[in-house]
């Protein structure tokens, strides 16, 4: 029988979900978004062109193939729209390959003002937020408050609707805090005819009934495992459960469909927004990393910090989500360094530690180990045999401290230069 397989990152997000996914989904017929929102930036490159996917699973570029915006998911309508929009200019019917799922939660107009008026209340203390109102939907979702895709063909969702931003503009006053969403009410209502255009499905019997058939089915995570709401580093983190556990919640698929789950994972590590970064570099070898690999958000723009790897982080990954395949991505970009670090541990209170620790703060300083770079262009690549002997050394190094094969491994954006083992 068929399982749904699952492809998802291990640090904190833009690790290449996007173009992994691409790669990936001649093999599968369906391709679904478990969870996340607009926050997403899912960056693809093929024959000279380039497109950043928000919400609309990776695999809609590709003949043929289903995709599925699952329950998991929150939805902008504007930026739904603009995305359809711009798809639909590259001469693809995106109504004949996308399903949305009828339990998906809207993001309202207000829900966008809550998210920057809560956020410039914290001060030195936000989060990062991508202030594009994901977290206010989700704590409607789980406040039984929520307006949904399916309310959309119901006589009563004007009234749902008018209901709810009230609600929000209640909860406003309590900010001092200058906004004026008639302009963006607007868009959204017309993203929201737009939606009415497409099939709007019961997901998780649509997805069912495709592995029940025989069907390949892809679930595409969105941020990464370290952003976890529940096992990331809280409360910096995104809304939503990141993990393999989210695509049983985010599809309605039950645990014992679940198949291969391949764990995304840059060479180095890079992280968006506050939060705790253990081997963040500061120098210029950070922003060697950040040039060279061209580390600014998808969705924001916004630089990315970076640093090197860390083991530490990425085994608490691999085992909550019980990864079967790893894949590499972004090796070339340190082509050029002398030195490679890797932190196999950290220093906290005195001690040496092998565990990510509940609390994960600045005191929390990394142990390495070094590894001689490459030091030689490895972009034009296609087999593993002919890595250099370092690069292959730091290869096996990370699959023997995981016990998870490295089955893919990525030396550019394009879709030809990735080494499938």
């Amino acid at each position: 029988m068929k399982k749904v397989d699952v492809v998802l990152g291990l640090q904190w997000g833009d690790e290449g979900k996007g173009k992994v996914v691409d790669v990936l989904t001649p093999e599968y017929k369906v391709i679904a978004r478990f969870q996340g929102g607009p926050n997403a930036g899912h960056s693809i490159h093929f024959a000279g062109k380039s497109f950043v996917l928000h919400t609309i699973p990776s695999g809609i570029f590709r003949k043929g193939s289903v995709n599925v915006i699952g329950n998991g998911v929150v939805i902008d309508p504007v930026i739904l729209a603009d995305e359809i929009s711009k798809i639909e200019a590259m001469g693809v019917n995106v109504a004949e390959k996308l399903l949305i799922s009828k339990k998906a939660h809207l993001i309202l107009p207000t829900h966008r003002i809550i998210d920057a008026a809560s956020e410039a209340a914290k001060g030195k203390t936000k989060i990062g937020s991508t202030l594009k109102g994901i977290g206010p939907t989700y704590m409607d979702k789980t406040g039984r408050n929520g307006l949904r895709v399916g309310d959309i063909v119901s006589p009563q969702f004007m009234e749902r609707y008018e209901r709810l931003k009230n609600k929000h503009i209640e909860l406003l006053k309590q900010y001092d805090f200058a906004y004026d969403v008639t302009e963006y009410e607007k868009e959204w209502f017309a993203g929201i005819d737009v939606l009415r255009r497409f099939e709007l499905i019961e997901s998780e019997y649509v997805v069912n009934r495709f592995v029940d058939d025989g069907e390949a089915v892809l679930a595409e995570g969105a941020q990464g495992s370290m952003l976890d709401i529940d096992f990331g580093t809280y409360p910096f983190v995104t809304s939503s459960n990141t993990l393999c556990a989210g695509v049983c919640t985010g599809l309605g698929v039950a645990p014992t469909r679940i198949g291969e789950v391949y764990g995304i994972f840059k060479a180095y590590c890079t992280r968006v927004g506050s939060g705790p970064f253990p081997t963040e570099l500061f120098d210029a070898t950070g922003e060697k990393l950040r040039q060279v690999g061209h580390e600014f958000g998808a969705t924001t723009g916004r630089p990315r910090r970076c640093g090197w790897l860390d083991m530490v982080a990425l085994k608490y990954a691999v085992m909550m989500n019980g990864v079967t395949g790893l894949i590499m991505m972004k090796a070339d970009v340190m082509n050029d360094f002398d030195t490679i670090k890797v932190a196999t541990g950290y220093e906290l209170d005195g001690k040496q530690i092998d565990y990510f620790p509940y609390e994960a703060g600045d005191d929390l300083k990394p142990v390495y180990r070094e590894f001689k770079g490459w030091k030689c262009d490895i972009c034009k690549v296609r087999s593993y045999d002919e890595f250099p002997q370092e690069f292959r050394e730091y290869v096996e190094y990370i699959e023997k401290e995981t016990g998870v094969p490295v089955k893919i491994i990525s030396v550019g954006p394009d879709r030809d230069e990735t080494i499938v083992r």
